[in-house]
């Protein structure tokens, strides 16, 4: 439920009083300091497709690795594609350059990350690394589930190049998937409705793989790339199982499974480690403080404060108040250039914009935390959209202060720009 406010212009005046004006990366040293006090910074983002956010996530990560230290990021992306990513900024590839090393992302929605925006990045993390030991370099992963066939693949080939007795039961786990055709909606109907699934494979091939996990030990990156590729292979057999028949649970298991693949990295890295992590705002920002909480959600940034502490996570929520964004119609769907509208009146979007027409920032704190307890709508646009309806849809309803520990509002932004340029619609 939305409240009213009672005194919009009293809350516009408060916007304005704790305000930062950012036009360049420096104007953000006040907000990136207190996000380097933790251990992980939660870069977030109101769409998948607005080129401000991407751009700047890649300047705040650089200023947090170069000047403090942080060691990994970690991004809403399948993590055999990403690891292609690893592996070319660590120097373990034979990749060209960049662009080479993006065609690894090849599922929909591939403008996610195949993008010119994240060329520079990539490029920047090479030179990071280039001249560091092993154990000093920057590494580059995705936490999501989506990856089930691919993640299933890199297990088996690792298995074979190992001769490990795991192997076996690692293809016959495949086996059972390949009647669906890589079609993970085929498997969800197929498991939740008809009770065919290929749990009791995945279990077996999980219990051969701790049993024979010598075989890879002497190799930690190696180590990290099976085990998490083995995590996503069963919890993406969950997820497709769940999104049948429970939406909620399967959103659940794929947020559970981003928390617990972070936990995978960050043992890698080690217990000082420091990471990045690039999501949606509906997996950074905490979902105790939306109307998430009221249907049993769970998501990121509630997980890594109940888990770590509320002192070790600092997430950054991010939005616009009107511009272009890269989206589809339809899930699946060519994707196309769209208009963001002004945000609705009333919204979060609405009285930043009222407070001052410019891009700013607020930290919040203890003592301005009541100002921003407000539940007001708050839009979050993803990778299927329609922006005649968004006034219906698209605003969650949110205790902004509570959700996140500081905002960046950008008065207008601009569409992501796809590498691929033939599956946007002209």
């Amino acid at each position: 439920m939305i409240n009213v406010l009672k005194d919009e212009q009293e809350f516009i005046r408060s916007i304005k009083e704790n305000a930062i004006r950012f036009d360049k990366l420096e104007d953000m040293e006040p907000l990136l300091e207190e996000a380097s006090k933790a251990r992980f910074a939660l870069l977030g983002e109101a769409s998948h497709g607005t080129s401000e956010y991407y751009k700047t996530r890649a300047e705040m990560s650089k200023w947090l690795i170069e000047k403090k230290g942080f060691s990994f990021l970690a991004v809403e992306g399948d993590w055999p594609s990403c690891y292609e990513i690893n592996r070319y900024i660590k120097g373990y590839s034979n990749k060209k350059g960049p662009i080479d090393v993006l065609n690894a992302f090849n599922r929909w929605p591939t403008w996610m990350w195949a993008n010119e925006e994240m060329i520079d990045l990539i490029a920047w993390l090479k030179d990071y690394n280039d001249d560091k030991a092993p154990k000093d370099k920057v590494g580059f992963y995705g936490i999501d589930v989506y990856s089930l066939w691919e993640s299933m693949e890199a297990v088996i080939a690792h298995l074979d190049k190992t001769n490990s007795p795991a192997a076996s039961h690692a293809k016959k786990a495949f086996s059972c998937f390949e009647p669906f055709h890589r079609d993970a909606q085929s498997y969800g109907v197929s498991a939740a409705l008809y009770g065919e699934d290929c749990i009791n494979e995945l279990m077996e091939m999980l219990r051969q793989l701790y049993e024979s996990r010598e075989f890879y030990e002497d190799d930690d990156e190696a180590s990290l790339n099976v085990a998490v590729n083995a995590l996503v292979a069963k919890n993406a057999e969950a997820y497709c199982r769940t999104m049948i028949t429970n939406d909620n649970e399967s959103w659940n298991i794929r947020d559970r499974h981003m928390v617990a693949a972070l936990d995978f990295i960050a043992d890698y890295y080690g217990p000082d480690s420091k990471g990045v992590i690039w999501e949606h705002n509906t997996h950074i920002g905490d979902a105790r403080a939306t109307d998430m909480a009221e249907e049993g959600l769970v998501n990121v940034g509630q997980l890594t404060r109940e888990k770590y502490g509320v002192e070790n996570v600092y997430a950054v929520g991010f939005g616009t108040f009107e511009g272009t964004v890269i989206a589809a119609d339809r899930w699946g769907e060519k994707a196309q250039v769209m208009q963001v509208p002004k945000g609705r009146s009333g919204s979060w979007e609405e009285y930043l914009h009222e407070a001052g027409a410019f891009n700013k920032y607020i930290l919040f704190h203890e003592m301005n935390r009541p100002v921003f307890e407000h539940t007001i709508g708050h839009r979050a646009i993803g990778v299927s959209y329609n922006p005649r309806y968004e006034h219906y849809g698209n605003y969650v309803p949110t205790k902004i202060a509570r959700r996140y520990d500081a905002f960046l509002h950008f008065e207008q932004t601009h569409a992501l720009h796809p590498l691929n340029v033939k599956e946007i619609r002209a």
